[in-house]
């Protein structure tokens, strides 16, 4: 098979793209010839070896698939079907991976192969933050940072089934109208406005009952001053570079919570869990209510260049490779 390959840790150009051993097939286990794979943020910390799982030398980064089983040894999934990976760690970025019954989904026939692989990893990731961390419900107000990438955008498609009020920031006039195009109540440019007043407007002061925000840093600092009485923040991630400090009297004053979300954990705490919600997100896809974005669908051989694209916040939504 062929497969980008990190053989040291590094940037996206340090991938080589080369031919590859087959990896064997263990019981249990089932080989499937991707059709599609989703680019993830996290897939660029893996190659630089700065994710919370390092792997070794040399490897293959892509944590979300799609594709067809070609040869199983896993009863759950026969050869044929259509399925969907978050994989075992990684491999993604290949023409063929192996994948575990417990993180992979049987997908809707109507589904097309870009949609399957765009919709585990990123909305598992919202549907955990919004449902199983901040409990949210209809009539509340959702704060979503980086509204117009692949997370943030799953998160205002899935507050939006949930009945709450969505306000959503995102940097540019091309993002903002991306923002818009999802249905969010109130869209901010947060190159040229202030969040925190924008909040406080839309919700009379009170502020926002749950924050999701994947950013971190200084935008998490400034969500502290729009977070309402008995308010969620969740911290998905850092992609501003910054961890932010938490100042406990301030939680304390202002009755809020901060939340942590680290969705790969559920795969080994509670993958039931994690099949119950891709069993709730299909749901929601065939009712019409979720989408995902796919802005881009790229082949596999461009996969570093449209990794350095993700990583610099170049692109909208998802953008997938193809083999």
């Amino acid at each position: 098979m062929k497969a980008w390959r990190g053989h040291a840790f590094g940037p996206p150009e340090s991938l080589v793209w080369e031919d590859v051993n087959d990896p064997p097939l263990d019981p249990g286990q089932a080989r499937v010839a991707i059709r599609a794979t989703a680019i993830n943020f996290p897939d660029v910390l893996y190659t630089a070896g700065t994710y919370q799982v390092k792997p070794t030398p040399p490897f293959v980064p892509g944590f979300e698939i799609a594709g067809v089983v070609v040869e199983s040894r896993a009863p759950e999934l026969p050869e044929g079907a259509r399925v969907a990976s978050t994989l075992d760690g990684s491999g993604g970025y290949a023409t063929h991976a192996v994948a575990m019954p417990y993180n992979t989904y049987v997908i809707p026939d109507a589904m097309p192969f870009e949609d399957a692989a765009a919709i585990t990893v990123t909305y598992q990731t919202a549907w955990f933050a919004l449902h199983r961390r901040a409990r949210l419900k209809a009539g509340e107000t959702l704060l979503v940072h980086a509204g117009a990438g692949g997370v943030g955008s799953a998160a205002i498609q899935l507050g939006k089934a949930a009945g709450a009020k969505v306000i959503a920031t995102a940097g540019g006039a091309k993002k903002v109208e991306a923002l818009k195009a999802l249905g969010v109540d109130e869209a901010i440019d947060y190159t040229t406005e202030d969040f925190v007043a924008r909040v406080k407007a839309a919700t009379g002061g009170r502020g926002a009952d749950v924050v999701f925000d994947p950013v971190g840093g200084d935008v998490f600092d400034k969500s502290t001053k729009c977070i309402a009485f008995e308010g969620r923040i969740v911290v998905i991630g850092f992609t501003s570079g910054r961890f932010p400090e938490v100042k406990a009297n301030h939680v304390l004053e202002k009755n809020y919570a901060v939340l942590g979300l680290h969705w790969g954990m559920y795969n080994v705490v509670d993958p039931a869990a994690v099949q119950a919600a891709q069993r709730d997100l299909y749901s929601l896809y065939a009712s019409g209510k979720i989408k995902p974005l796919v802005s881009e669908r790229l082949p596999l051989r461009d996969a570093s260049a449209a990794m350095t694209r993700v990583a610099s916040r170049g692109t909208v939504g998802k953008v997938v490779l193809i083999p």
